[in-house]
């Protein structure tokens, strides 16, 4: 049996369909649908069905409206029925308060933190830094004054008639010391003993040694005094004392004795003069210090002041040469730009 096939809606059942102005009809949804089953195409209640639907459009009758209830809206229900977790407003106390300032407190630090990191990176790079030198200085200390740099070795140099083992023997008592804690008031105390010493000075080597830079006095004459002939430098110190004259050095004549003004001044005419006239000088006398007088293979040199000595040294030098001094009874230099030979 064949389906028959819908019959075509004429105007007046569209119209009939239709619903008035106004009125608004829904369908249902696909929940509210009655669910057909399925039937075999040539089953004659498919027939009747498909005439019953379409009954009221040939009969010009309006079909059945089903009422339809428009969802509410997720707001609407939101509002009517708060939510399980929702937290009852309550007011606000002391402990609210307080938090707040707490979390303000914080959050403000760690803003500080966050403006103020390379400047905490370079306090710490300075802080470090200076701790390093700081360590490195308090190391260097502590080794300085430990054992590993005691004194163990003496050395004495610029010793010429005076005896360097001596002068070793007398420093002994600084070994064992810290080079870092050698004192030099001791050093010069054992250096008091030996006249020849004119001046010193003492360097560290480390790890272990200990240099002593001697300067001896030089003499200038020999001095006549009551236990005999004295050998002194230029500031009239004694540096030995024999009976009889040293040989290679003149006696000095000088009115006031050993440290007066003359007597300074004839040592500093011979410590200026030049080495082979030092040799040839046999006597030199000064009553003050204009007038101080050489002599020289029994001639007189008048030299006068202390002032020119290479002026002088040079004039006189020319005058023997020109003269021999066994052809002259004196030499007149006290004035180098006009010698005067007697």
């Amino acid at each position: 049996m064949r389906r028959p096939s819908p019959l075509p809606s004429t105007p007046t059942a569209r119209r009939a369909a239709e619903p008035p102005r106004g009125q608004t009809t829904e369908t249902l949804s696909a929940k509210e649908q009655r669910p057909v089953a399925s039937a075999p195409a040539d089953d004659p209640r498919v027939a009747d069905e498909h005439a019953e639907a379409f009954e009221p459009a040939r009969s010009g009758r309006l079909g059945r409206v089903i009422p339809f209830e428009q969802p509410a809206q997720a707001d609407d229900v939101a509002s009517q029925e708060p939510a399980p977790d929702a937290e009852v407003e309550r007011p606000l106390g002391v402990r609210d308060v307080w938090a707040a300032a707490r979390a303000r407190r914080r959050a403000l630090r760690r803003e500080v933190r966050r403006f103020t990191v390379r400047q905490r990176r370079r306090r710490y790079a300075s802080l470090g830094a200076l701790a390093a030198v700081v360590l490195v200085a308090l190391g260097a200390v502590a080794t300085a004054y430990s054992p590993l740099f005691a004194v163990s070795t003496i050395t004495v140099v610029g010793t010429d008639r005076l005896e360097a083992a001596a002068v070793e023997k007398a420093l002994s008592g600084e070994r064992g010391t810290p080079l870092a804690m050698i004192d030099s008031s001791e050093v010069k105390a054992a250096l008091v003993a030996f006249p020849l010493v004119e001046s010193y000075s003492i360097e560290a080597r480390p790890p272990q040694e200990l240099v002593v830079r001697i300067v001896e006095r030089t003499p200038v004459g020999v001095v006549s005094t009551k236990a005999g002939f004295s050998l002194v430098d230029a500031a009239g110190v004694v540096l030995a004392t024999t009976k009889d004259a040293p040989k290679g050095y003149p006696v000095i004549d000088a009115a006031g004795g050993a440290g007066s003004r003359a007597f300074r001044a004839v040592g500093a005419v011979y410590r200026s003069l030049p080495a082979d006239l030092r040799s040839q000088i046999s006597a030199m006398s000064a009553t003050t210090t204009e007038d101080v007088t050489l002599s020289i293979d029994g001639a007189d040199v008048v030299w006068g002041s202390p002032d020119e000595p290479r002026e002088k040294a040079r004039v006189l030098t020319a005058a023997m040469t020109a003269k021999p001094p066994s052809e002259v009874e004196e030499y007149d230099v006290s004035s180098p730009t006009a010698v005067v030979i007697r």
